[in-house]
């Protein structure tokens, strides 16, 4: 049996140059594209399954559930179990202001060393001060985010205000300013 020669070009066909386009062409081999494409997505793999996996959180009203143990000490709050079942990743809570609101307790300037923090108001209004946005009356369906570390605080409330918040991740720093 005869040798099969290697597919080439014809020896009577001139090389051809080809211009460069500035795009590589399917010179590589596909393993070497493989590999690459691999390193990429074990990065983003590996940081996905280094969050343990989440679960359902169900909350539903109940009066005893506020608590006045939170971050502010004129404030009742009822945890959502968002901070449970997320591992720490994010914490929703329902806030009740206590009334009447006194200033001298409330305004005081802050920040919290937060990735994200939302605030909606389910019930009565809220006066605040967000450092480059001023004072701002929020009321009932309102809702704001607070940008990571902006300088902020409460001026002024009503007594039925009731407030969710949702913050990320679920512990963090709160920074009171002299001021």
């Amino acid at each position: 049996m005869a040798k099969q020669k290697a597919a080439s070009r014809p020896a009577a066909q001139p090389a051809v140059k080809k211009k460069w386009s500035g795009h590589k062409t399917s010179a590589k081999s596909p393993a070497r594209k493989t590999l690459r494409s691999k390193g990429r997505v074990s990065k983003a793999k590996a940081t996905k399954k280094a969050r343990p996996k989440q679960r359902v959180a169900i909350s539903h009203h109940r009066e005893e559930d506020f608590k006045a143990d939170g971050l502010r000490t004129y404030a009742k709050y009822r945890d959502l179990g968002i901070a449970d079942a997320t591992h720490g990743l994010a914490q929703a809570h329902v806030i009740r202001l206590i009334g009447p609101c006194n200033p001298a307790e409330v305004s005081k300037l802050h920040y919290h060393d937060v990735d994200f923090q939302m605030v909606y108001v389910l019930k009565g209004w809220v006066k605040t001060y967000m450092e480059g946005q001023g004072e701002t009356l929020m009321k009932e369906g309102s809702a704001w985010t607070q940008p990571p570390r902006i300088k902020h605080l409460i001026m002024d409330y009503s007594d039925d205000v009731e407030l969710l918040e949702v913050i990320l991740p679920a512990e963090f720093k709160t920074v009171e300013l002299a001021g």
